[in-house]
């Protein structure tokens, strides 16, 4: 397939770009290097700097002609998106449109799509939570996420563009972005590496569905090959609570650093845990990396990035 991989040069689209190319596909990576590095960015796929926003989109589509579209460029901050609601719905509403009207002008089939599983729902739902479950989101970054599987659904009708939504857990690994506020595991990691105080919003009680990168990368490969105009959860089915993950994590880095607790925050839920066994069923897709394996992949990517800056 001719693919267009958008946010190829952040943390997940990086370890899909290696996953699409090992399986043979031809990968155009975009990305504005907000929070993406051009170092992740693997040999053999073509990059381009740009925003998904910006008008060149329509004459790289046009040049191109690219059939698929994975799209994972995104504002993914659940807080920001609560401080400024105009940003986020320009950058994950607008992106998305741009996207679409540019492809369905110029040939494109079929999409996978980034979507959220953690944003996606309240707190009154059952756990683990399946597809079947009417989408609830408590915050802006949520609303945004549900509103481009509207899209989504009325461009195939319209158009004949099929899509598969890969609704995420909270995904994690190697790459991962410390910085800001987004990727709580990235940022206990750096911080507990560097001798420094970790915080943990509110009790730290508060649960999510860890599932690791590379498995991520895998479902994106399958459900492009099984495109069934459908929408799976991605997640592992387990709950973690945030003091548990910070213990793990500690325990990982061999320190004894106690976390800093502060008030909670704006937009999050309390729990928030998947069930796959869509996926499982229909794509043949499960999450084969346990979170204490995962982590400990992740922490050693962190600590030989601290000696190696461009380490992949």
């Amino acid at each position: 397939m001719n693919v267009l991989l958008t946010g190829g040069a952040g943390f997940i689209g990086s370890h899909i770009a290696d996953h699409l190319l090992a399986a043979g596909h031809d990968v155009f990576v975009i990305d504005n290097l907000s929070s993406g590095r051009r170092s992740n960015v693997p040999d053999g796929a073509i990059f381009r700097e740009m925003d998904i926003r910006s008008d060149d989109v329509e004459a790289l589509w046009a040049e191109h002609k690219f059939d698929t579209m994975v799209h994972f460029a995104a504002q993914i901050n659940v807080r920001s998106s609560v401080e400024d609601p105009k940003n986020d719905c320009d950058i994950n509403l607008m992106g998305i449109l741009n996207l679409l009207e540019a492809g369905r002008r110029h040939g494109l089939k079929r999409v996978v799509f980034a979507g959220s599983g953690g944003a996606a729902f309240n707190d009154d739902v059952p756990f683990p939570t399946p597809e079947t479950v009417p989408g609830e989101p408590m915050s802006q970054y949520g609303v945004a996420k549900i509103t481009s599987e509207h899209y989504l659904r009325v461009y195939h009708a319209a158009y004949g563009i099929n899509y598969t939504v890969m609704r995420i857990g909270n995904a994690y690994g190697p790459r991962q972005n410390p910085h800001g506020e987004a990727g709580v595991i990235a940022i206990f990691s750096k911080k507990l590496l560097n001798g420094e105080t970790p915080v943990i919003y509110g009790t730290g009680l508060q649960t999510r569905d860890y599932v690791f990168c590379e498995d991520l990368a895998r479902m994106c490969v399958i459900a492009l090959e099984k495109m069934n105009d459908r929408i799976y959860h991605a997640g592992t089915g387990r709950e973690t609570n945030v003091v548990q993950l910070f213990e793990t994590i500690r325990d990982a880095v061999g320190c004894d650093i106690e976390a800093e607790f502060q008030p909670a925050k704006t937009g999050e839920v309390m729990r928030s845990c998947l069930d796959s066994s869509r996926a499982k069923e229909e794509l043949g897709w499960s999450p084969q990396v346990t979170l204490e394996e995962g982590l400990g992949k992740t922490v050693d990517f962190f600590r030989r990035q601290m000696s190696d800056p461009d380490a992949r």
